[in-house]
């Protein structure tokens, strides 16, 4: 599935402009938090937390040194305090076995459920799951969702006598206590308020991009997007709104992206069957509050796995 062949640099330095931008601006927003109107200083955080876990994606593919336990350490402090950055590798890595995009109970990251799980939903449950499909279910609602499926699935592993996940949590979870007693000791952001004015939000922000960048299809690489995206949005998102060249090219560093897609983006818009949006601004206008698709499958997501190679072979320019 990975893919070797992008020519990496020795220190890749556009990476690590990143890392030090997010802590430096971070660290003077929170100092200062006080002398500047929190209008300006909450959505300024909000946006930075939302920016490291686009760093935070860059580090699950080995980025931006060749050292994965270096790479580790760099991603475990908890700025976006919900998602440990241990289970979001695991997840996220799994979810890179493109055959199976979409497909629930396979993809780690998908949006969807089965006809048989929607039947034996109840209302609230189908309404959740329908609401991720918005713009605003997902900003407002989707942090939440995610919250409670990660208790959810630390009870389901110790039922199971898996204590992976609370090993994890226990990394996590005295470094989330030590980041909020120094916002609380030497800042004057509260807790409560980084927890839930700032980190929530940002999670919500994050997940706006996974909105619409995969959709049910026969073939695998008809599932995965390009988002032409505003220059804003493609820094925000480390150019992931290219994803079918991610997803093409996943050691691919961030800043390499846009030139492998633009090299040829007939090419890419026809390998990925014209699955494109002209930014994200067009999901926020048209599907604040209507779905844009289904979170019920109508038939199974997965095509022959004789498909995939030559689907997406002939999808890099």
């Amino acid at each position: 599935m990975q893919d070797d062949n992008v020519p990496r640099s020795a220190i890749e330095w556009p990476t690590w402009m990143v890392w030090l931008t997010v802590w430096g601006a971070w660290l003077v927003l929170v100092e200062n938090y006080d002398n500047i109107p929190a209008w300006i200083a909450t959505p300024l955080l909000i946006v930075l937390v939302a920016w490291y876990m686009s760093f935070q994606h860059e580090l699950t593919h080995g980025h931006p040194t060749r050292n994965e336990t270096l790479n580790r350490l760099i991603g475990l402090p908890p700025l976006a305090i919900w998602y440990p950055f241990d289970t979001y590798k695991a997840d996220h890595l799994k979810h890179h076995d493109d055959a199976h995009l979409t497909e629930p109970g396979v993809d780690t990251e998908s949006n969807y459920i089965t006809p048989e799980q929607a039947a034996t939903m109840g209302t609230v449950a189908l309404w959740l799951y329908k609401s991720q499909r918005t713009v605003l279910g997902r900003l407002l609602i989707g942090p939440a969702i995610v919250i409670v499926s990660l208790a959810t699935r630390i009870a389901r592993g110790l039922r199971a006598g898996d204590w992976t996940q609370l090993r994890v949590w226990a990394v996590h979870l005295p470094l989330v206590a030590l980041l909020l007693w120094a916002l609380e000791r030497y800042t004057s952001v509260s807790a409560w308020h980084y927890c839930f004015g700032i980190a929530y939000p940002a999670l919500g922000l994050a997940m706006l991009r996974s909105l619409y960048e995969h959709r049910p299809g026969a073939l695998p690489t008809h599932r995965t997007v390009i988002n032409e995206a505003a220059a804003p949005w493609r820094l925000l998102y480390l150019n992931n709104n290219y994803h079918v060249v991610h997803h093409a090219y996943p050691q691919a560093p961030w800043y390499q992206i846009p030139a492998l897609y633009h090299a040829d983006p007939a090419a890419w818009q026809a390998g990925n069957g014209g699955f494109v949006l002209p930014g994200y601004l067009y999901l926020i206008r048209h599907f604040a509050w209507t779905p844009v698709d289904s979170p019920v499958l109508a038939a199974p997501a997965t095509a022959p796995q004789r498909a995939a190679k030559p689907a997406r072979a002939a999808a890099k320019p």
